[in-house]
């Protein structure tokens, strides 16, 4: 069976295990940029389309990006 797509919220990944954690969480965990990314995904949740999520989009990108350039 298929896996269930990212659009979850925050509560039911902290009932997860944490040997269960998803590797989407991890790998953005490890960017310095997961609240921003939370936001981003509860929007989505509650809004149901990227487009009224367009700060929290933002923030997201420019957290990725100062990220990137960091490593550069």
């Amino acid at each position: 069976m298929a896996r269930p797509g990212h659009g979850r919220s925050r509560p039911a990944l902290e009932e997860k295990d944490e040997a269960e954690e998803d590797p989407v969480d991890a790998m953005v965990s490890r960017t310095g940029c997961a609240t921003q990314h939370w936001e981003l995904q509860e929007c989505m949740a509650a809004q149901r389309d990227w487009r009224h999520c367009q700060p929290q989009v933002q923030a997201f990108r420019k957290c990725m990006a100062r990220r990137q350039q960091a490593q550069e």
